[in-house]
């Protein structure tokens, strides 16, 4: 019945009760402390205020730079290519149907292990030891270059 109805357990967070007597644990001051602005009624610093220091907001350039991050990769040791068959074509297309990579967009970066059988692998990137690892096994390595690289401009450029 709806007269019957309650709301869950939890699902309405009690209010901070201040300023109601010693007994409460939060009287006198109501947790402001003793003196100082943030214990004034209309007291407080504006958003962005750091303490006198120079605010970070006027610490960083305002123009002439722009922040590209370094991209980041998911990475696969070779090891994990086991359960493919031998002469396969590894591509982070596959790597993502059989769940070793997760993320859709993400690039692809092989580290060195075990490895049994020769695979041609694409990916975006390689470690040293993994180049090595396949090559000696009779595999290929080849590098798949991101969009803004295949256009050779340098990742400032790029659009």
């Amino acid at each position: 019945m709806l007269n019957e109805l309650e709301r869950p357990i939890g699902s309405r967070k009690r209010i901070k009760v201040v300023g109601r007597g010693r007994g409460s644990g939060h009287g006198k001051t109501s947790c402001r402390g003793e003196k100082g602005q943030n214990a004034r009624a209309s007291g407080g610093v504006r958003p962005g205020f750091e303490g006198g220091q120079m605010p970070l907001i006027r610490r960083i350039p305002k123009r002439g730079f722009t922040f590209i991050p370094k991209p980041k990769y998911e990475v696969v040791s070779l090891s994990r290519l086991g359960i493919f068959g031998s002469g396969t074509e590894i591509t982070p297309e596959i790597l993502r149907q059989a769940r070793i990579v997760r993320k859709k967009k993400s690039l692809v970066k092989m580290l060195d292990g075990d490895l049994k059988h020769p695979f041609k692998v694409k990916a975006h990137a390689f470690s040293k030891a993994a180049l090595r690892t396949i090559q000696t096994l009779g595999g290929s390595a080849e590098e798949i270059r991101p969009a803004w690289r295949q256009a050779g401009l340098p990742k400032r450029q790029a659009g």
